[in-house]
């Protein structure tokens, strides 16, 4: 039973430190990188897909990413969704590539994208905390219903705020590796 628990909560833990790991991969540095374009649906003959979906999006240079449609008449329709997207970022197109350059970040653009970066983080330690909250839930659950001793709960709680306490300290490091990301010039 304490074990059930204890697997469920670690597992769903960990799912929440790769939602914040993608989170944050979303958030641009100065870098172009493939990821920044994976969040963004293109209308495909009557539903939206995601980008990867119809194109091939590859990184041209450190600053430049391109995107191969695999039909010529997606160009426009793909360059419309980037131009749309939440990037602020404006296609060039030549021929069937999309060329998306990426403008340096200033100081303050910076600033902004790591008040962003924290704010995930802080979801994501949310995210934990309720895990965790829902775990002792269903401890004390099973001490009602006699299924568990108050030792054996006690000792799990313990057990669960260690959990919690390590996949914090996790957000914690992904959000300092991505404050030097987006700091360093």
């Amino acid at each position: 039973m304490i074990d059930e628990i204890y697997k469920e909560t670690k597992a769903r833990m960990e799912k929440t430190v790769a939602a914040i790991k993608q989170e944050l991969a979303k958030i641009r540095t100065g870098r172009a990188h493939t990821s920044l374009m994976d969040h963004i649906k293109v209308s495909y003959y009557g539903s939206e897909v995601p980008l990867s979906q119809v194109a091939n999006v590859n990184v041209e240079d450190s600053r430049t990413l391109a995107v191969v449609p695999w039909e010529k008449n997606m160009v426009p329709v793909i360059e419309k969704a980037i131009m749309e997207s939440d990037l602020g970022i404006n296609p060039m197109t030549a021929g069937t590539v999309i060329r998306v350059p990426l403008p340096s970040l200033t100081e303050e653009r910076r600033k902004e994208l790591v008040k962003v970066a924290k704010h995930e983080a802080e979801q994501g330690r949310i995210a934990i905390r309720n895990i965790r909250r829902e775990a002792n839930a269903e401890l004390k659950e099973a001490l009602k219903e006699k299924m568990i001793s108050e030792d054996d709960e006690r000792k799990a709680e313990e057990k669960i705020q260690q959990l919690t306490d390590q996949y914090i300290k996790k957000i914690d490091q992904l959000l300092e590796e991505k404050e030097q990301d987006l700091l360093a010039i």
